[in-house]
């Protein structure tokens, strides 16, 4: 019993201070919380929450992201960096690191008041036990020049029986103000024993200073617990309570000892939270100080095992227990790198090895090389003699991988020179890059090319184009080699002999024709009439009807081109003005030279009265005298010919007819 009396002293004593403003918390084992005021969470970050149920304070509720005003309060799950004007604190999340955790942020009451009320259940306490009373507190005002001298929250935190008995009071003293770029939450708690009566126990939180100007915090995981004597733990010997680490589909055999001084005749229940469990769950029968865990082939995960103590004089009572620190086992995967599969240098450059990721490294390779470095230089000027396998053993939490890179020590490019070449317009030349050691290829520009990543693209340039060609290896990456070659691109023949025009016979008249290509000799055919076949605008004289071909012709194989254009000579007519139709054979018809040359032309003939005396087109036949099938009077006539062809003119004139 002596001994019980002085371990309970020594780990209670750290309470018995009155009226500390340092945080009272238990030094010896907690027990799961009987409260645990969190204030909830929401569905979505930045969701403002519900009101408190009524009675837990007298502040007004305000759902404003910023907080309320003075004598209100909100449930936020942050804040922002301009709420109040910026002299209040950005809050990313609640105390506990959850992003859509509510806190309670409160604006104070100009005047101190008590402004937070909890009730505790008796039921939910075990008479006549040290809890420790804890809650979260921020002073949520930012330390600026312009907030000098503002009130600081002062909290005094009273423990009391509904009676109004005291059963312990704390003050936090002032919480000052600060401007770190994160927030600065503190813990303050004290210590009560329960009542024996098993009476309920009223929490009441008192700000003692006036509202207005400062005065403003965030409250945050108020917690009841338990508190007994230190529970010490281990895997085999108490005090090895160092993690263990294993690898997956390893078999786990630990035995997990306790000890506790404090209580005599305790009773110990060992509990675990394996591969995500969110509860602890007792483990049946594991009811001594120590206890064996034997899983075979394990799998991923973290395995949690703590130890539960009951006071004899709690026993059936397990809302009373306190609990070790958890014992914890971590199964990892094995780890895996993605190491490539070849490793490539130049001859004379460093050859480097890399990896990273691991707790430690063994490489091992030709030469008898060895380094327990991640990435190891192996030599700063390589050759064909560090080629080969080079095997990589990474460890992770204890857990081994292995892969292995073949290094391939490459020559430096060569390159012939590329030799200029000529095309015709429309036509295409294939390249052929004869070269060494080379396994990159770019060529510059891409325009024209069926491809520009290959040794031998074919080029079809519409212009004439200079390419470039980059050549690299994988291994030499800033070795390039280049080659140039231009591409000239003849442009092909095209002739253009003008448009058909006509020309009166005796006269001359130019030909029009056009030419275009590169390295080009021009010339008409046939030549006849001509003053010269190889301009582009000759003179003709033609006396009849003729088509002249335009030849463009290239002289560096691009082909030719012709173009035709006909020529309308005008023949002159020949016209008799008298005739005799007295069928002796001679001048019995009024004869037209050269009209046959006019096939459309239609020729009139009238008599002094002006009655048409004949009409024909072509003139097939000509006029023989007569008019309607009876000799015509001899006398003279009027003709007129309308050649229908082109702008000529109407010709008109007379003949005698003589009988």
């Amino acid at each position: 019993m002596r001994l019980l009396l002085l371990v309970s002293f020594l780990f209670l004593v750290i309470f018995s201070i009155p009226g500390t403003t340092n945080a009272q918390v238990c030094t010896g084992s907690l027990g799961a919380p009987v409260v645990n005021e969190t204030f909830g969470t929401g569905k979505t970050f930045g969701e403002i929450g519900a009101p408190l149920a009524t009675g837990i304070t007298n502040l007004k509720y305000n759902a404003t992201s910023c907080g309320g005003e003075d004598g209100e309060y909100s449930l936020l799950s942050s804040m922002g960096t301009s709420c109040k004007g910026g002299t209040w604190k950005y809050i990313g999340h609640d105390h506990t690191g959850d992003k859509n955790g509510y806190m309670m942020i409160i604006n104070a009451t100009d005047e101190p008041s008590e402004f937070f009320t909890y009730r505790v259940k008796g039921n939910l306490l075990c008479a006549n036990t040290t809890y420790q009373f804890a809650a979260w507190i921020l002073n949520i005002l930012r330390d600026l020049p312009q907030t000098q001298g503002y009130s600081e929250p002062n909290i005094t935190f009273s423990i009391e029986k509904p009676d109004g008995t005291v059963l312990k009071s704390f003050n936090t003293g002032n919480i000052k103000a600060d401007d770190l770029s994160i927030p600065s939450w503190k813990q303050y708690g004290t210590f009560f024993t329960s009542p024996n009566d098993g009476s309920d126990v009223i929490v009441k939180m008192t700000n003692n200073s006036r509202g207005g100007l400062g005065n403003d915090l965030a409250l945050d995981d108020i917690t009841f617990s338990p508190c007994g004597p230190l529970i010490q733990t281990g895997f085999a010997v108490i005090g090895n309570t160092a993690d263990k680490n294993n690898c997956i589909n390893d078999d786990l055999n630990y035995t997990l000892v306790a000890q506790q001084q404090g209580y005599p005749d305790p009773g110990c229940q060992w509990q675990k939270k394996i591969l995500g469990d969110t509860v602890w769950t007792d483990i049946p029968g594991a009811t001594t100080t120590s206890y064996h865990v034997v899983i075979p082939t394990a799998q991923v995960g973290l395995y949690q095992y703590r130890i539960g103590v009951l006071s004899s004089t709690n026993a059936g009572s397990e809302k009373c227990r306190i609990y070790s620190d958890p014992l914890n086992i971590n199964v990892y995967p094995l780890p895996t790198y993605p190491l490539s599969s070849t490793t490539t240098t130049c001859i004379g450059s460093p050859l480097i090895l890399r990896a990273d990721g691991g707790d430690s490294y063994l490489w091992t390779g030709p030469n008898n090389f060895t380094s327990g470095e991640s990435s190891p230089t192996v030599t700063t000027n390589a050759d064909h003699s560090y080629e080969g396998d080079y095997t990589l053993r990474i460890i992770k939490n204890g857990c081994p991988f292995f892969a292995t890179t073949i290094v391939k020590v490459y020559d430096a490019v060569t390159a012939e020179p590329l030799s200029d070449v000529a095309i015709c317009e429309g036509g295409s030349v294939q390249f052929n890059v004869v070269s060494t050691n080379a396994t990159n290829f770019k060529w510059f520009p891409s325009t024209g090319l069926d491809h520009d990543d290959i040794p031998n693209p074919t080029a079809s340039p519409g212009v004439t184009t200079t390419y470039k060609v980059e050549i690299s290896n994988d291994a030499c990456p800033g070795y390039i080699k280049s080659a140039t070659s231009t591409v000239t691109v003849y442009k092909n023949p095209v002739a253009d002999a003008g448009k058909t025009f006509s020309m009166n016979e005796g006269e001359t008249a130019k030909l029009k024709g056009k030419a275009s290509g590169d390295n080009i000799i021009t010339y008409w055919t046939p030549a006849d009439y001509l003053d010269d076949p190889t301009s582009l605008t000759p003179a003709t004289s033609a006396t009849a009807n003729i088509t002249y071909t335009l030849h463009v012709e290239s002289t560096v194989g691009c082909g030719i081109s012709t173009s035709s254009v006909f020529v309308r000579v005008y023949k002159k007519l020949g016209i008799v003005n008298t005739f005799t139709p007295n069928s002796d054979g001679i001048n019995d018809t009024w004869n037209i030279k050269n009209i046959d040359d006019y096939p459309n032309a239609q020729i009139d003939i009238y008599d002094r009265s002006g009655q048409r005396v004949f009409h024909s087109i072509s003139y097939g036949k000509p006029w023989d005298g007569t008019n309607k099938g009876s000799k015509a009077v001899a006398g003279t006539y009027y003709y007129i010919i309308d050649f229908k062809e082109g702008d000529l003119k109407k010709k008109s004139g007379w003949v005698l007819l003589v009988r």
